[in-house]
């Protein structure tokens, strides 16, 4: 729509990610992971088309919660999204 990514596949994106890292980082004694809550701050659009690349961070690693940034930029390096989510290890 406009000519640029989508806001919602962007964070679909983002997501996925974090997702991945946090259940590979999960404790040995844990059964999985939920989301319990996700901050977005887009700061530019990416075009549509254009590929944009995901970079995912551990914040906090603890027992009972997580705490991960994904950064979502162009090829170019431009900043397109910043997300900070908070999981619970269940």
């Amino acid at each position: 729509m406009g000519g640029i990514a989508h806001g919602g596949a962007i964070m679909s994106f983002a997501d996925t990610a974090r997702a991945a890292a946090a259940v590979i980082n999960l404790p040995a004694d844990a059964r999985g992971t939920t989301t319990i809550r996700e901050q977005d701050q887009f700061v530019a659009s990416a075009p549509a088309g254009s590929t944009v690349i995901g970079h995912t961070t551990v914040i906090h690693r603890g027992r009972r919660t997580q705490i991960w940034q994904t950064r979502v930029a162009t090829e170019e390096a431009k900043l397109v999204a910043l997300v900070v989510q908070t999981q619970m290890n269940l």
